[in-house]
C-alpha cells in the first residue's frame, strides 16, 4: 500500500488542540490494493494518455507563418502550404479536447470511490494512497496543460485560420473536414477558456456533487485535507525528507495549490473565505519561499484561475498576499 505515516489524531498533551495533518502520502510508491486495482485501472489508461497530450501541447509549435503568407497572397498555392501545415496541428488539438471529455468521465468515478461511504475524508487518504496518487496526478496534468496553453496563442490563431477556411470550403464543397461543425463549436469554447482543463474538471466535480447532493461537504472536506496534507509534506522536516524524488516535491508543491483551486471552483462559498477547510495563506506563504522559477506560475495559478479571489468575502491579507 505503500508508506504511510499516520498522525491525524489530537495532540495527547492538549485535547482541545486542532488536528494535526502531519500525514504522508507516498505519490512515488503508492501501489493499488485489490479494493482499488478496478478503477485505478481504468484511470492509468486516461493518464498514460495525459502524457502524450502534455507532450504535444508542450511542443506545439502554431503555422504562424504559413498562416501570415496565405492572408498575403490568398493564391492557391500559398492557401495550400498554410492548410497543409494547419491540419495536422488540428489533429493534435482535437485530440488534446477528446482527452479532456476523457478525464469528465472518469473523475467522477475516482471521487466516487475517495468521498462519502462510511469513511472519512481522513480514512480515505490512509486506505486508498493509490487512488489519492492518481488524483494528484489529474491535478498536475491539468495546471501543466492549462500553463503550457496559456503560453500558446498560436493554438487558437491555427484553429480559428482552419474554420476560416473550412467555411469556404463547404461553400464550394470542395473538402471533407476534418472535424465536424458541432465539434468545431465545441473545440472552440474550449480552447477559448483561458484555463480549459481546469473548467473541465471543476465542472466533472461539480457535477459529481451535484448528483451526490449527500457527499458536497465529503467532497469540499476531502479536497480541503488533500490540500492540507500536502502543505505540511512540504512544511515538516522529518516528512519532506521521505520525499525520494526532487520531481515529487514540485508534483505536490503543484497539487496543493491545485487543490485549493479546485475547491475554490466546488465550494458554493470558495476557498478565501474565513471557515474554509484550506488554508490558503499557508500555502502562498510556503509558495513566496520557493525559488520565483517555481513559485510564480502557480501564484499566478491562484490570482487568476480561482472564483472566489476578489469577492468581498475575501479578506484584505489574503488579497495584499496575492498581489502580482
Amino acid at each position: 500500500m505503500g508508506k504511510l505515516l499516520s498522525l491525524l489524531s489530537r495532540d495527547d498533551s492538549n485535547c482541545c488542540a486542532a488536528k494535526s495533518y502531519d500525514v504522508f502520502l507516498d505519490f512515488e510508491n503508492a501501489a493499488p490494493t485489490e479494493t482499488e486495482r478496478a478503477v485505478y485501472e481504468e484511470v492509468e489508461r486516461v493518464l498514460r494518455e495525459s502524457e502524450v497530450v502534455l507532450e504535444e501541447i508542450q511542443i506545439y509549435r502554431g503555422a504562424g507563418k504559413e498562416i501570415r503568407e496565405a492572408i498575403a497572397d490568398p493564391s492557391p498555392e500559398v492557401t495550400g502550404k498554410a492548410w497543409a501545415a494547419v491540419l495536422p496541428l488540428v489533429n493534435k488539438l482535437k485530440r488534446c479536447y477528446e482527452h479532456s471529455m476523457e478525464l469528465d468521465k472518469i473523475v467522477p468515478k475516482l471521487l466516487g470511490q475517495l468521498v462519502g461511504g462510511k469513511l472519512n475524508p481522513t480514512q480515505h487518504l490512509e486506505t486508498q494512497q493509490a487512488l489519492v496518487k492518481q488524483l494528484a496526478e489529474i491535478l498536475e496534468f491539468v495546471l501543466k496543460f492549462d500553463e503550457y496553453k496559456m503560453k500558446t496563442p498560436a493554438i487558437q490563431n491555427d484553429f480559428s485560420y482552419y474554420r476560416r477556411i473550412v467555411s469556404r470550403q463547404r461553400l464550394d464543397s470542395t473538402e471533407n473536414m476534418l472535424v465536424s461543425t458541432e465539434l468545431a463549436n465545441r473545440m472552440s469554447l474550449f480552447y477559448a477558456h483561458a484555463t480549459p482543463m481546469l473548467k473541465v474538471l471543476s465542472e466533472a466535480t461539480s457535477k459529481f456533487v451535484n448528483d451526490n447532493a449527500d457527499d458536497v461537504q465529503n467532497t469540499t472536506e476531502t479536497l480541503g485535507t488533500m490540500a492540507k496534507v500536502c502543505l505540511r509534506m512540504l512544511e515538516n522536516p522529518k516528512l519532506l525528507q521521505q520525499i525520494e524524488r526532487e520531481d515529487t516535491k514540485m508534483l505536490v508543491l503543484r497539487v496543493m495549490v491545485g487543490l485549493v483551486i479546485l475547491y475554490d471552483h466546488v465550494h458554493p462559498e470558495g476557498a478565501f473565505v474565513r471557515g474554509a477547510h484550506v488554508d490558503v495563506k499557508g500555502c502562498v506563504r510556503l509558495l513566496q519561499a520557493q525559488p520565483a522559477i517555481k513559485a510564480e506560475p502557480l501564484l499566478n495559478a491562484l490570482r487568476y484561475t480561482t472564483k472566489h479571489l476578489n469577492e468581498e468575502n475575501t479578506p484584505k491579507n489574503i488579497l495584499r498576499m496575492l498581489a502580482a
